[in-house]
């Protein structure tokens, strides 16, 4: 606990400028819109979860490319030097604006899984329309979602519409280029890769051949109950 000396003059405080979003008081939009800015990080914390739990290559591949997307936004800024929209008269600025990091991760992260739903998760002839039908939908709403981030952070005043557009433009240009990279580079790798005794000793794993995983784990998963249930009921006799 700190003392009263301590607290009596303390030194200059900044926030952590990624979880830290003020808004207008008394602004339901604001407030709605500021609680929306913080999806790309719930991205960041989903891929940490996803690559713990499921140890794939692929989306190892992906956060890889969010990392990657960051810290070319951390150049820009550094080498733009273009300040906030109402540079200092917020506590908050404590950064350059140009390009906007939010704007620029999450259509990263948007653009990327367009390319993934529909150039490689479905590799077969003989979609179904329903198969169709969810990935448009889920195509629709990352879109809105994205559109949705980039307006918070004109509305919330931490970026200008060009620091956004512009955040947007090299997040989709990073997307891009790095799907085709993970597709014809690291893919033909992550066999050899799965086979290293690290990877094995950490259960990291390659489903690239499989076209729907989602499918795939769930008849192993079901075939591998019923057996196990077998065995149990043949015991219990």
């Amino acid at each position: 606990m700190a003392s009263e000396e301590q607290c009596s003059a303390p030194p200059q405080w900044r926030s952590i400028s990624l979880t830290h979003v003020e808004f207008p008081k008394d602004d339901l939009t604001g407030q709605v819109l500021a609680y929306i800015s913080l999806f790309p990080i719930a991205v960041l914390v989903g891929f940490v979860t996803l690559i713990m739990f499921k140890r794939e290559l692929h989306t190892i591949s992906f956060f890889g490319g969010l990392i990657l997307n960051e810290v070319v936004s951390w150049l820009l800024k550094h080498i733009i030097k273009e300040p906030r929209p109402c540079a200092g008269a917020r506590t908050l600025n404590t950064d350059y604006g140009m390009p906007s990091s939010h704007s620029q991760l999450i259509w990263f992260f948007v653009v990327y899984f367009f390319l993934f739903l529909y150039l490689r998760m479905h590799q077969t002839n003989n979609a179904r329309c329903v198969d169709l039908l969810w990935r448009h939908i889920l195509s629709i709403v990352l879109l809105g979602v994205a559109l949705l981030v980039s307006y918070s952070r004109v509305y919330l005043l931490y970026h200008t519409w060009s620091q956004v557009f512009w955040g947007g433009v090299a997040g989709s240009a990073i997307g891009i280029t790095w799907f085709f990279f993970t597709q014809e580079v690291l893919t033909p790798l992550f066999p050899k890769i799965a086979a290293w005794p690290i990877s094995e000793y950490f259960l990291v794993r390659d489903t690239s051949l499989i076209p729907n995983i989602l499918w795939f784990e769930y008849t192993v998963t079901r075939s591998e109950a019923r057996n196990r249930q077998r065995k149990l009921g043949t015991k219990l006799q």
